[in-house]
């Protein structure tokens, strides 16, 4: 450490003692001990204060203190080293006792610093411009920072830096310390060089050019709201991971690239917070990103948050006993429900909506299957009505690529929060009948729109995948005549080449015992 960083630290105390030599004490603090370092003291004093120690006529008492305290001399150039060491121990408390007595009480939290005021006040426009209160206490003035963003941590190294001592920038404390430092109004209008410049340059000019520091700052982002939004921190984070996965999307030809491209940025995108992935893929999808790509993204961040999706409706799968009201459901309402939180469950919620909201409207931008498993999702947790009319009109574009196992979707009941009905005397079917005719609508509405009217390849196989879809409910015993009629009658007459499959689907319903319910 040069001399002039290591006057730094001693600079303010020598303004107010120009004709003494600084000295400080520093003390440090853990469960085991407390070792003092004593402050602002002359040669002569720090020598008597040696000679006493060694005199035999020292009591129990002294001695004690004496075992318990050990001094040295700190002269002022040599203040910032002493000062780093010892604030660097992160397991312990500590305070610096010049001379000068400290004069100021900060609370930040439930964190209590008790510092000088001269530091903090000629770089700290916030501080000076306080009416600092009279303390009650042993200190002149106390003040409390209320909503300090950042908390102790920051304000910790933002006292390091007011006293003149290094401070390290990094990734995980840079949008604390930029939040800090505009917080505590330290600008270039106090001192050149304040925590505001330098904190923004090395955001600007260090973070922003690096993918993972960028990703680590927008993931410490998530406590610092609304300092990180108005200082436009998580906007810039956003638009420059955007801006590097645009162009990881872009071939040799300038051409954007495929799906089947393997992006590297996926993983890293898919960890962050729901809010802050809505705006990357914003943005990503604003530079003209492939929908394919989009679609693929948005698939990997479902399969990361929404991870459950098929153990949670893999329990709907068995069937009753024999008998129309001896039908009980196997399922997930008490495991799940039961077992996480409200607050999991309103956050799944919003990762299923918001997923939904940015789907690419290209047809083929995600399959058939992930549809219906977010459809099946957002039953569960009672998404918005739209939301799920539109996964319907969305699966019935692709209605073709959906099998049979896809479309057995549990009948839910909705104002329960996704719990099914259970009690006997409620006759209703095990799976949704409803919603799969409205999805064979759609797909009607779809072909109509693509003026497709004759027989085809996607209406013969829907014709396929109905029948079977008809053979399988056919099993619940609560399943009406007019319910099947209503599905076996949902695609028109010349859209079955063949009529087979309806046959074994009726001949099925006809040998389950009770039935022939007409409601």
């Amino acid at each position: 450490m040069d001399d002039y960083t290591a006057a730094r630290g001693g600079w303010w105390v020598q303004q107010l003692y120009p004709h003494q030599q600084a000295f400080f004490t520093i003390t440090t603090m853990n469960s085991a001990k407390l070792t003092s370092l004593p402050l602002v003291r002359s040669q002569s004093s720090s020598s008597s204060s040696a000679s006493g120690s060694n005199s035999e006529d020292d009591g129990p008492q002294q001695q004690q203190q004496q075992q318990r305290q050990q001094s040295i001399v700190v002269p002022s150039n040599g203040i910032a080293a002493a000062l780093t060491e010892a604030m660097d121990n992160k397991d312990q408390i500590w305070s610096i006792t010049p001379q000068i007595p400290a004069d100021l009480s900060v609370q930040v939290q439930e964190a209590t610093f008790t510092v000088h005021k001269y530091p903090l006040v000629s770089k700290c426009g916030y501080i000076g411009r306080l009416e600092l209160q009279p303390s009650i206490s042993n200190f002149p003035y106390e003040v409390k920072l209320d909503n300090f963003p950042g908390g102790p941590e920051a304000f910790d190294a933002v006292l390091k830096f007011c006293y003149g001592l290094p401070l390290d920038l990094n990734p995980q404390n840079i949008a604390q310390l930029r939040c800090a430092s505009e917080y505590l109004e330290m600008s270039e209008e106090l001192e050149d060089g304040n925590l505001v410049t330098k904190t923004e340059a090395f955001l600007t000019f260090v973070i922003l050019s690096s993918w993972r520091d960028t990703i680590t700052v927008l993931k410490s982002c998530d406590a610092l709201s609304p300092w990180v939004e108005n200082l436009q921190i998580v906007r810039r984070c956003c638009d420059s991971i955007a801006w590097k996965a645009s162009r990881d999307n872009l071939t040799t030809t300038g051409e954007p690239a495929t799906a089947s491209d393997d992006a590297w940025w996926l993983d890293d995108v898919a960890t962050l917070r729901i809010d802050h992935f809505i705006r990357v893929i914003t943005a990503i999808r604003a530079k003209g990103a492939n929908p394919e790509v989009i679609g693929k993204c948005i698939m990997r961040y479902a399969s990361r948050w929404l991870s459950g999706m098929d153990d949670e409706l893999e329990d709907v799968r068995g069937y009753a006993n024999q008998g129309k009201n001896g039908l009980q459901f196997s399922v997930l309402s008490g495991r799940r429900k039961e077992d996480q939180s409200a607050g999991s469950n309103k956050e799944k919620k919003a990762i299923i909506e918001n997923l939904i909201s940015i789907l690419p409207p290209k047809k083929e931008a995600v399959p058939c299957r992930f549809l219906l498993e977010m459809l099946k999702m957002s039953i569960v947790y009672s998404v918005s009505p739209a939301l799920i009319s539109q996964l319907e009109k969305r699966v019935g574009m692709t209605l073709e690529m959906a099998t049979v196992n896809d479309l057995l979707i549990p009948n839910y009941k909705n104002e329960d929060q996704g719990k099914l009905l259970k009690s006997p005397d409620q006759q209703r079917t095990m799976h949704n009948l409803d919603v799969v005719h409205r999805i064979i609508e759609y797909f009607l509405m779809h072909e109509q729109d693509q003026q497709q009217l004759q027989p085809t390849p996607g209406k013969s196989s829907v014709s396929k995948l109905l029948d079977s879809y008809l053979a399988e409910i056919a099993k619940d015993p609560n399943v009406s005549v007019i319910q099947f009629q209503v599905l076996a009658e949902a695609l028109p007459e010349n859209a079955r080449a063949c009529h087979d499959g309806l046959y074994r689907a009726i001949d099925t319903y006809l040998k389950v015992p009770y039935s022939f319910t007409f409601f």
